[in-house]
């Protein structure tokens, strides 16, 4: 059974590394990412089950990270800071998190935390399903269906598409998507990107003709259109 990941953002290594000893002495796999901009990569990257986000990191306030996150994902987030006022608490929940720790915080107690999290949400990598419009990515069956008709797709093809599918409508660079793709594919540069893409229309093409499921945006990179229509 493949164990669940736990993505921690937290600049702070102490408290990141005190995080993670004890997830892995639970049977959790954690990556740490020490700011915002490397949350938000790291996220496609890893597909984690569920993010242990602190609130005050050197590039974005983890308020702001929580509500872009909510824009494409309901993955799990526990919201960790140093913070104690109810309107601080508020803010959180409302931005989308799942649950509030203050620090300082008892290890023990957060990795309850977030094994009840996990346990009340039922998520885990093996069941994720990504869908828009007529476009459905299994991550765990490694399939893509269009209209209920399977698509085969090389290794590359498909970690692109599941970047892309994540956030439909968001318009991503050759090198956003490289970056987002790393640890996912061996074979993805950028100068072979355009065709991985053109490949990957071609399929979606031959299931659903006339259909643009993938919009070039000149001068920039791709988006994923969200009615596929």
């Amino acid at each position: 059974m493949q164990k669940q990941h736990v993505l921690i953002v937290e600049d702070e290594n102490k408290i990141a590394e005190i995080i993670r000893k004890y997830l892995k002495l639970e049977g959790y796999e954690s990556t740490q990412a020490q700011s915002g901009d490397e949350a938000l990569t790291l996220y496609h990257q890893v597909n984690p089950d569920l993010i242990v986000l602190d609130v005050m990191l050197p590039d974005m306030d983890g308020i702001d990270i929580c509500k872009r996150l909510r824009e494409f994902s309901e993955v799990p987030i526990i919201m960790l800071t140093a913070r104690v006022e109810e309107v601080d608490r508020l803010m959180g929940f409302e931005a989308g998190a799942d649950d509030y720790v203050c620090k300082p915080f008892i290890p023990r107690e957060l990795v309850a935390r977030i094994r009840a999290v996990l346990n009340r949400t039922q998520r885990s990598s093996e069941q994720k399903v990504l869908r828009t419009g007529r476009l459905m990515l299994d991550i765990s069956q490694y399939k893509v269906t269009v209209d209920s008709v399977e698509i085969k797709l090389t290794q590359n093809e498909f970690s692109l598409l599941k970047v892309m599918i994540s956030t439909p409508n968001r318009v991503f660079s050759r090198q956003e998507l490289l970056t987002a793709t790393q640890g996912q594919s061996i074979d993805i540069y950028e100068r072979t990107i355009d065709t991985h893409i053109k490949n990957l229309r071609k399929k979606l093409n031959q299931v659903a003709p006339n259909s643009n499921f993938i919009e070039s945006i000149y001068g920039i990179g791709y988006k994923l259109i969200d009615s596929g229509g």
